[in-house]
């Protein structure tokens, strides 16, 4: 890719946003380096979620970099690997092993209207279409015996990983908005992305800090009223901050959208940690060291996304 397409594709903002974040990692880098010296055994986790880091920021940029069509294929197979990941974790009856064929087929189906820019078939394909189909030939299998719970379990996964996470893709494909709210896709994206996982961050850090009160101890006893509140005015300040640089927020819109991301973020971390305390595990992966599955790096964003999107969809587009 010339520089020139580049430039076309990917607006400076969101280059210098990227520059901004590498600057800070290094930053994180060289402080972590300092707490362990002299001791390779202290702060190993923080050094791996640090190193993390690192990797995620780079595929996220490299998906970015070049056209509309990888970055949609990037998601498409982060939404399959959540899928998967989400799958090996739930129970799932002998009857159902060829309905998950179907469940899995949904995810290219989806982002395919992503591509096309199919609005109106991108809104109902999971909630609709899909769940009928899927319902269908569940039924076809003849298999009564906790269909309830069979149904609901692949269901819910559909919609939290495949619809919620596509609508992250279609903010690359969004038009150009009316005429005094013109917006690029990827600034956009950088947007949600940036303030839903610096969300988690914060809301740890205040926490850490300043956490007293538990908010729901019985599904995560770590996440307290202080670390909320505090990681959501936060995340709104630097919403406020940041929107006049990668979108077309006006300052209120800014601001709600700062509360939505900070509060709609924790509801999407506490869901997935009710799945699982409700399965008995502690991560839902170890594919991302520090962190653990895929799903504890995207749980907030399950939430975020549509809400986001929706959002800038009805006001802006």
């Amino acid at each position: 890719m010339s520089l020139e397409s580049l430039h076309l594709w990917i607006p400076p903002s969101v280059l210098w946003t990227f520059g901004a974040i590498v600057a800070l990692l290094v930053v994180a880098t060289i402080i972590v380096a300092f707490m362990r010296r002299g001791d390779a055994g202290k702060h190993v986790e923080l050094a791996a979620r640090v190193n993390s880091w690192w990797v995620l920021v780079g595929v996220f940029a490299v998906a970015l970099l070049f056209r509309r069509g990888i970055a949609i294929g990037f998601f498409a197979l982060l939404s399959f690997l959540a899928l998967k990941e989400y799958l090996s974790l739930i129970p799932t009856r002998r009857a159902d092993r060829r309905v998950l064929f179907w469940a899995y087929l949904c995810v290219p189906i989806q982002y395919w209207w992503v591509w096309q820019q199919w609005y109106h078939m991108f809104l109902i394909f999971i909630p609709v279409w899909a769940f009928l189909f899927i319902a269908m030939r569940m039924v076809l299998r003849g298999e009564t015996r906790d269909f309830l719970r069979a149904a609901g379990t692949i269901h819910w996964g559909l919609m939290t990983m495949v619809f919620g996470l596509s609508h992250l893709a279609y903010l690359l494909v969004l038009p150009d908005g009316k005429p005094s709210a013109v917006a690029h896709g990827a600034a956009l994206l950088l947007f949600v992305v940036l303030l839903t996982e610096l969300n988690d961050v914060l809301q740890y850090i205040w926490g850490r800090t300043l956490g007293r009160r538990k908010v729901i101890e019985s599904v995560s006893p770590k996440k307290t009223v202080e670390g909320l509140v505090g990681g959501a005015l936060t995340t709104t300040l630097v919403a406020f901050l940041l929107a006049p640089v990668l979108t077309p927020l006006t300052r209120a819109d800014s601001i709600a959208v700062g509360l939505m991301i900070g509060f709609g973020g924790f509801l999407g971390d506490v869901t997935i940690s009710a799945v699982k305390r409700d399965i008995g595990v502690k991560d839902t992966g170890t594919m991302i060291p520090g962190h653990g599955g895929i799903l504890d790096r995207i749980d907030s964003l399950l939430f975020t996304a549509p809400l986001f999107f929706h959002f800038m969809a009805y006001f802006y587009f």
